[in-house]
């Protein structure tokens, strides 16, 4: 089976779980970048605010096809029990009928957002095989 690593990461934690992951896995890697890079003031008051809402925000558009790979595996740190708005933005760039893990990355281990992620993927055709909580 083909499988994709997806990940954002801000402080470097979730890319060292991904890298590891992907290694492990033997899976292709692929990083979801801000269009425009940004600092902690803005990630801790705009970013969180759009987290808690749901809300997208411009990434790099990916230059990776996803429609080969038979499964995605998608990680993000956890913003506000939800996940950053790079990362939802590129819950829209997934092609349908994926089989779809995610992992969210926290220094508690506890996010509360399975179910909209879940209700996102589902509008996408995509199956969410697996959610996870990872603690770091």
């Amino acid at each position: 089976m083909k499988q994709l690593v997806i990940y954002y990461s801000f402080s470097g934690k979730t890319k060292k779980i991904a890298e590891e992951l992907a290694k492990k896995e033997s899976s292709d890697i692929y990083e979801i970048k801000d269009v425009k890079p940004f600092g902690k003031l803005k990630a801790y008051t705009t970013g969180i605010i759009a987290s808690i809402k749901g809300k997208a925000w411009n990434i790099t558009p990916p230059d990776i096809g996803m429609v080969g790979y038979n499964k995605i595996i998608m990680l993000a740190p956890v913003w506000a029990d939800n996940p950053p708005p790079a990362f939802n933005t590129m819950l829209e760039y997934l092609p349908s009928g994926k089989l779809i893990s995610i992992k969210m990355v926290s220094a508690s281990g506890k996010s509360n957002c399975k179910d909209r992620l879940e209700a996102i993927l589902n509008k996408k055709d995509c199956v969410l095989e697996s959610f996870e909580d990872v603690k770091v």
